[in-house]
């Protein structure tokens, strides 16, 4: 079969196994009733309807993304008894970094004491930005490296606008890590990997980069151009055209079915429009897991978060999972991997 498909390319890789994963989550729980006053008792409940985010956990402001995957990192690291001069390379996955420059993940190396032989890069994506992270890490595995540390998260919350009744009560904030290595007896991977450049001013910061001229776009006009746009009702068109056709490109390319998998993770965008995807693609409710309810949308963190918390006990055990990541940019990607029985799968909390 031709690996360029119609969603995206496929990718297949062997000899890569994920080790374990931790999620870390802020301690300020955000729930409904703060919003009331700000929107209105029926307004949001008329949101909170269609999005489904019952609670979620926001930073303070002193709190950023790589504090959070820092601690995650940490406490993985130590979990698994890894060395340090034992990973080859990190991989920061965030569209909230600390800095323009240096690159988020050379200080995270600096302050994990990683070795100078490790490779550290950043990845700006958000919503796939999982997904791409396990191709990439899994490209350096089969390039000759025996373990990489993937860190994906975000703290959008503090990029969202109080007053912006689509984004405000959407939200929450994350960070991850996850432990890839070289395993030689590991079932090989699928990856599908995709990108529509023409839908990046869907999903948009205008401002904070180096470009000093706004958009063209009258949908920004009387907006902080410092704070997340987000049109719904594009993304919500572009979800609903890509993603079933890619997990079944990734299962096609496979020569799997949806019998073959134990569980789909998809990046948890929005209630009503993943119970959609999965009736879509016809996958069982049991095999179909969902907790944007519990976190919010905690973009590139949301599959870990997934694996940490609904899947803690079941991958005590191997499982095929199909992971999918889709949203900002447009850009999409899935992982179909067997992953388990990891030595290290929590949810924890930082210590602000």
């Amino acid at each position: 079969m031709n690996n360029r498909l119609m969603f995206g390319r496929a990718h297949r890789i062997g000899n890569v196994a994920i080790r374990g994963v931790v999620s870390v989550l802020p301690r300020n729980e955000v729930d409904n009733s703060g919003f009331e006053a700000r929107f209105g008792a029926e307004a949001v409940r008329d949101v909170i309807k269609m999005i489904g985010v019952k609670r979620r956990y926001w930073v303070d402001e002193k709190t950023t993304t790589a504090d959070l995957c820092l601690h995650a990192a940490h406490t993985l690291l130590s979990n698994l008894g890894w060395e340090l001069d034992s990973v080859d390379g990190l991989i920061f996955v965030s569209q909230t970094p600390d800095y323009r420059l240096p690159a988020t993940a050379c200080a995270l190396h600096g302050k994990l004491n990683l070795d100078k032989a490790c490779a550290a890069f950043d990845v700006n994506l958000g919503c796939s930005g999982y997904t791409y992270g396990l191709w990439l890490a899994s490209t350096m595995i089969a390039g000759g490296a025996r373990r990489v540390l993937l860190l994906a998260g975000d703290t959008i919350t503090r990029t969202v606008s109080p007053d912006d009744r689509a984004t405000a009560m959407l939200f929450g904030d994350a960070g991850t890590a996850t432990a890839i290595e070289f395993d030689e007896a590991a079932q090989t991977s699928t990856f599908v990997i995709g990108t529509d450049g023409a839908g990046a001013k869907n999903l948009i910061i205008p401002q904070g980069g180096f470009r000093t001229t706004l958009p063209d776009d009258p949908r920004l006009e009387g907006r902080d151009p410092a704070c997340l746009f987000m049109d719904g009702g594009e993304i919500f068109n572009f979800t609903l055209k890509s993603v079933p056709g890619l997990v079944a490109n990734t299962l096609e390319f496979a020569s799997q079915t949806i019998d073959d998998v134990d569980a789909f993770l998809y990046h948890q965008a929005n209630e009503f429009m993943l119970k959609h995807l999965a009736r879509k693609s016809k996958i069982p409710a049991e095999k179909f897991h969902i907790n944007i309810g519990e976190y919010g949308n905690t973009s590139c963190a949301s599959i870990p978060l997934l694996i940490s918390t609904h899947l803690r006990d079941a991958l005590s055990e191997p499982m095929q999972l199909l992971m999918a990541g889709f949203g900002v940019g447009y850009s999409w990607g899935s992982a179909l991997m067997r992953v388990g029985p990891l030595a290290c799968n929590e949810t924890v909390f930082h210590d602000l």
